[in-house]
């Protein structure tokens, strides 16, 4: 009886933490809902163990050391977001809950932590080396794939939908988790001005099992090659079929990487003076990836202090004949004012080459192909994914914690 008393005392004050911390104004940069859907992963199997009958039962001693582990590692989490979450009234109000909870269950400071949630590598394994094959045979479905594009000056469209425009310079890691490092390099245009493009990407596809040796594929600005670094044009060769291939449609200026052991399409091209990316790849492979792997503009977007606003006035009124202009190039080659739209006037003017809008049609085109639902591709300039996504999590969390209460 006493067992059943504290799953519902925990249960309680889980919900009444995680219902203030899923809140809409809970940023994604902040993170701090994969602290809590860690922490309700680990608990989570607490209290199952705690309903089952016979010898499976765990005793009061050994859930409220579970507890402790999970608690600290809980704790862990939100020490390492410290520095990004600097300023997040409901990260403070977490910090604060977690230690009320470690005094009220007397957990020690120190000790051992929870074990972080097994990657999903179950689907990865079903048919060989080819991800598409054998997911549908264990799961009797195609996957959920995500999309990710990186153009311009740069701007991203994320795996979640958000758009943004960066003013990031240097490198900065776009995709980076247990199958696949993405990273792109960001310079100025020209001197004299604030523009930046993408001058270099780099692509590495890690080691995996029986699949594929680790891989590397780089591409400069004026040197987009149909080739891995070391020359070859595939790789991971097992039962007739190649887990790596490359081919292109414009040599020098266009590569396109097929990934069959993770499912994945990654897309390089050079327009005008920078480079772009695109990326097609299932949701589980993008989603594998540790509390240290925590700066990926692909998921979580560029820092709120690198964020540029592309419908921001870029000249005092009354606006200079050069963005009628350029509203007029872009209306041209595009479908709809929407972000791309937006896109391709900003980087018209701050580059004042016309040749820049080409990155952003290709971008497009991209999305067109990769982007299963089409009412999801023409984005509008200040839509709100952060907060549909924080409500989407909010019920995620309740429903697991229903699932526990039961």
């Amino acid at each position: 009886m006493e067992l059943r008393v504290l799953s519902w005392k925990h249960c309680f004050h889980l919900t009444l933490l995680l219902v203030h911390l899923s809140s809409p104004e809970v940023k994604a940069t902040c993170r701090i809902l994969r602290c809590n859907s860690d922490f309700v992963a680990a608990t989570l199997d607490l209290g199952s163990s705690s309903g089952g009958g016979g010898g499976g039962a765990l005793s009061r001693e050994a859930m409220n050391a579970g507890y402790c582990s999970a608690l600290r590692s809980y704790s862990m989490c939100t020490r390492r977001m410290a520095r990004a979450c600097r300023g997040d009234l409901a990260y403070h109000s977490a910090v604060q809950g977690i230690e009320d909870l470690l005094i009220q269950h007397r957990c020690p400071r120190a000790g051992p932590t929870a074990q972080p949630r097994p990657l999903p590598q179950g689907t990865l394994s079903g048919d060989a080396c080819l991800y598409e094959r054998g997911f549908f045979s264990t799961e009797g479905r195609t996957p959920e794939y995500l999309h990710c594009s990186v153009f311009g000056d740069p701007h991203v469209r994320t795996f979640n939908n958000d758009f943004q425009t960066c003013a990031v310079k240097g490198a900065w890691p776009l995709i980076d988790n247990e199958y696949l490092y993405v990273q792109a390099t960001s310079s100025p245009m020209r001197a004299g001005t604030k523009a930046t493009a993408l001058t270099k990407i780099t692509i590495i596809f890690k080691n995996m099992r029986q699949c594929v040796d680790q891989q590397l594929y780089e591409a400069e600005l004026d040197n987009v090659p149909a080739a891995f670094a070391d020359g070859s044009v595939w790789s991971g060769e097992r039962w007739g079929h190649h887990s790596l291939t490359v081919r292109t449609q414009s040599p020098g200026r266009h590569a396109e990487i097929r990934a069959a052991h993770i499912g994945t399409l990654l897309v390089v091209r050079q327009s005008g003076r920078s480079l772009s990316l695109s990326v097609r790849s299932p949701r589980d492979v993008i989603e594998a990836f540790g509390p240290e792997q925590d700066l990926q503009l692909c998921v979580w977007g560029c820092p709120p202090s690198q964020r540029l606003n592309t419908l921001r006035p870029l000249f005092p009124d009354p606006p200079p004949p050069s963005i009628f202009s350029a509203q007029a190039h872009c209306t041209a080659l595009l479908p709809a004012q929407d972000v791309y739209f937006h896109a391709c006037v900003f980087d018209l003017i701050t580059s004042g080459d016309p040749n820049a809008s080409m990155a952003v049609v290709n971008a497009l085109q991209d999305a067109t192909s990769m982007i299963s639902d089409m009412q999801t591709l023409h984005l509008l300039p200040m839509a709100s994914a952060h907060q549909c996504r924080a409500r989407l999590d909010l019920l995620l969390l309740l429903l697991l914690l229903s699932v526990a209460l039961r």
